[in-house]
């Protein structure tokens, strides 16, 4: 028997074909969960769920109604809710003071306002308790250059994290983020095909490598099963990388330069 088996899962940001939140998605349908996978990109969300054998629905996290949606049409088709996924995320890369009120306004909507939301609807649903998982990032903690906005609104999600699992622990729901680093998923495949630049970071994890995805779906079983008895966290699942830091712009330029150079 798998290690979530008889659990309901939302799974939010499992739209793109391989991303992490597929990956995740696909880690609990092998652990035994029924699962709900939702974001926008109706087609690929259809194709992914019949691959899996999963629930799908559209759901823009900005939405407040399409999230209460999202809760309904999982507890009518399953019948319970007990564990609630957030991947969505957008990687902005901008100079702080070229970073616009609109980019702000979207950063926040999407990775601030819309985790709170995704919270607020998931919460009255796990009737008998159940796990929240956020994915957030190393930076929240250590620094990178041009991704302020990111940055923030990671950070201050992890800190609401903390405010749900103190607030909601006497109902048995856990609360808890996960700080992947760099990793080797689609969002990160133009960033991936430079040569040199990943090699920049490789130095920086005191565990030798890249992160994965599989990286991550694995603390995220964890933590959404019976076995964790753990809230309010942030988990670096990093390799270590924030026992160190990320290189700065001029470390990145020299590597891809010298890839560049050994290329021809």
């Amino acid at each position: 028997m798998g290690r979530l088996a008889g659990k309901v899962a939302i799974v939010l940001g499992a739209a793109g074909a391989g991303n992490m939140g597929q990956v995740i998605a696909r880690r609990f349908r092998d652990e035994g969960a029924n699962v709900m996978v939702a974001g926008r990109k109706g087609d690929e969300l259809q194709r992914f769920a019949d691959e899996i054998g999963a629930g799908w629905t559209l759901c823009d996290i900005t939405s407040a109604a399409d999230l209460k949606a999202l809760v309904a049409a999982t507890v009518a088709r399953f019948g319970s809710l007990s564990i609630a996924v957030n991947a969505t995320g957008w990687g902005l890369m901008k100079p702080f003071l070229e970073t616009t009120a609109e980019e702000l306004a979207a950063m926040t909507a999407l990775q601030f306002t819309g985790p709170f939301q995704f919270a607020q609807a998931v919460i009255p649903a796990m009737t008998g308790g159940g796990s929240i998982i956020q994915i957030s990032s190393a930076t929240a903690t250590i620094m990178l250059n041009d991704h302020a906005a990111y940055m923030g609104s990671k950070a201050g999600f992890d800190h609401v994290i903390r405010c749900v699992a103190n607030e909601f622990g006497g109902a048995g729901i856990r609360a808890n983020s996960i700080s992947p680093g760099l990793t080797d998923t689609p969002m990160n495949a133009a960033a991936a095909q430079v040569p040199g630049l990943f090699d920049a970071f490789v130095d920086a994890y005191p565990l030798g490598r890249i992160g994965t995805s599989d990286d991550i779906a694995a603390a995220a079983v964890f933590l959404a099963s019976d076995e964790c008895f753990m809230t309010g966290a942030n988990l670096q699942v990093n390799g270590g990388l924030t026992l160190r830091r990320n290189p700065n712009a001029g470390e990145i330029a020299a590597s891809v330069g010298k890839a560049m150079a050994a290329l021809g």
